[in-house]
Formats: C-alpha cells, structure tokens, sequence
C-alpha cells in the first residue's frame, strides 16, 4: 500500500542557536525522517500501511560561525585557533557538500529537512528551487540577482559583471532522499568576518549582503517572511508553524 505524498512541512523558528546545537537538532529531525522510511521499508514488505514522513523547515540565526564542507580545503580558513579565540568564532568541519563559508547575525540561515519523496526525486531540481526562492525574494526589495554556469548559491552581477558578488551561500546532505543543512542568506551580515577565510573556496569574486547592497538596514523578520512564502510557493508546501524557545 503506497503512502500519499506528505507536503505538510512544519516550519520552526529556532531565533539565535550556536551552530553546534543547530547542527545536533537538525540531525535529530534527520535521523527521525530516515528512521520512519527505513520502518516504511519493512512495513511494504509485510504488505502494511506506510507511515507519512515528515518535512520541516528551519529558520536560524547563528552567533560567528565557520563551517568547512567534507569537499572543502582546511587552508581555505585564513586563521589559526589564536586568531578564532581573537574574533570570538566557532569552527566546525560538518558533513556537507560545498566549501568553506560564514554564519553569523544578521543572516538567514535555512535548513529545509525534507524527504523528496514527498516533493520529487532531483537533487538538482532542489537546489535550483532554493536558489529560485532567494532570487524571487531579493527580487521584492529591487535587488536583481541570478546564478553563476557552475557554481552554486544566487550572485548579484551574474551576467557580464566585471565584479560578481555572492549573497546567498549554499550547501546540503542528501541519504535516502532525504536532505539537511541548505542556505545563508546575508540580509544585514558584518561582511568582514568573510575576510578570514576563501568563501566558497573561491578565491576571485567578493561577498556582498542585502544592506550593502541597499545602502541601508533591512528588517529581517520581514524578509524571513517573503523567502518562507517563495519556499512554500515553489515546493508547492503545506506550511505550518511550530515556534521553538
């Protein structure tokens, strides 16, 4: 007996989280999500019902943060331990594809946990959908934004620009269909704490943020909105709130 797609995704917001207690819930949603299809497996071959996954969606902002992909190059990270304690930053080699890259206030960080069994079977379809969602979004504040033939994440002056810039970083995992980690997105970020390491693993193109951008301060709580409506549009998902204290 075949289950119906779930599009039901529970959206939490988890406010400001150190990075390595964000990283240990999303594991937990993770493993749950990887339990039940594994629990699913057996139940098709006894020839019962299936039990729905589920989906969330997660919405974080992390205190200074370096995260280093399982792809990424340790010398991509332009400080010692004496220069992290200096800067008061965190580093944490994760299990992510991608590089290295920055999290810190003023950005927002999103970790869809979805099983793409609910939504559909391409990892390339997934990541062009929330690079599309940025987009849209940086599109309501007048910021014309795109991609880079590539290289993943949204960039402003992505055709022809003699100075590209990246504002949305991304990277995921992937077992069973299922995903963690996913995107940063710098609304107001202090794009200095860029300077202590190569983004990406890119060397040639600069970081650059909303308010830079603007030349002004933008509302985060506002901007989170719009981004969580291109999401839910675009993944065609059945939002609903869960607020984490």
């Amino acid at each position: 007996m075949k289950v119906v797609m779930n599009k039901k995704v529970e959206f939490q917001d988890l406010g400001n989280m150190p990075y390595g207690k964000a990283w240990d819930y999303q594991t937990e949603l993770f493993d749950g999500i990887v339990q039940t299809k594994l629990e699913n497996r057996r139940r098709k071959d006894r020839g019962e019902e299936e039990i729905p996954t589920k989906n969330y969606l997660l919405f974080v902002e992390h205190p200074h943060v370096y995260t280093l992909g399982k792809s990424g190059k340790e010398e991509h990270l332009l400080l010692d331990q004496k220069g992290l304690e200096r800067e008061h930053v965190e580093f944490f080699k994760i299990n992510r594809g991608g590089d290295i890259t920055y999290h810190g206030p003023g950005q927002i960080v999103g970790y869809p946990i979805l099983d793409l069994d609910n939504f559909f079977t391409d990892i390339h379809k997934y990541l062009r959908l929330l690079e599309e969602a940025v987009i849209l979004t940086l599109g309501d504040y007048g910021i014309k934004a795109g991609r880079i033939d590539g290289l993943t994440g949204v960039w402003i002056g992505e055709n022809g620009d003699p100075n590209p810039r990246k504002i949305c970083a991304m990277g995921v995992k992937t077992s069973r269909w299922v995903t963690m980690h996913g995107f940063a997105l710098n609304v107001n970020a202090n794009l200095n704490y860029f300077g202590n390491i190569v983004p990406c693993g890119i060397s040639d193109k600069a970081v650059t943020s909303m308010q830079f951008e603007l030349g002004k301060e933008v509302d985060m709580q506002e901007v989170e909105k719009v981004l969580k409506q291109h999401l839910s549009n675009l993944f065609e998902m059945e939002l609903f709130e869960n607020q984490q204290n």
